[in-house]
């Protein structure tokens, strides 16, 4: 079994504020970020699509903590988003101060977009992320 789209593919994409998915043929659910099987049904009749990266915030936290080599930018604030195709998927709130976000950043309406993230000694190289910014 191969996967549809290498993670590779998927930073290459998102580089381009394109958000790319796996829709199946077989029960309709959109996955993302995607995996070689479909998340509701794990059947592999699956299609890339191009999501749009509207949202909404299901939940979050701030962390004071990051990743070997991003250490000067703490603290952070990762967000989960619910997007309008279904999926959840996780990234970074860049658009508000991580000191100051409360418990009403849920429910806000927000948009995608992508940073590019060094990499460190665990990883392949640069790769980019979902970062996402309040749209209401």
């Amino acid at each position: 079994m191969e996967y549809k789209i290498i993670f590779k593919d998927y930073s290459k994409a998102l580089k381009k504020n394109k958000l790319l998915g796996l829709k199946c043929n077989d029960c309709g659910t959109v996955t993302c970020p995607p995996m070689m099987v479909c998340q509701n049904c794990a059947g592999t009749n699956q299609e890339i699509v191009e999501l749009k990266g509207d949202g909404k915030v299901v939940t979050f936290t701030t962390s004071f903590i990051n990743s070997e080599g991003r250490e000067n930018e703490m603290p952070i604030t990762i967000v989960m988003v619910e997007l309008d195709e279904g999926p959840w998927i996780m990234g970074n709130l860049v658009d508000m101060d991580p000191t100051k976000v409360t418990m009403d950043v849920i429910g806000k309406t927000v948009k995608l977009g992508h940073r590019v993230f060094p990499g460190d000694k665990y990883s392949a190289g640069e790769m980019a992320r979902p970062v996402f910014s309040i749209s209401n």
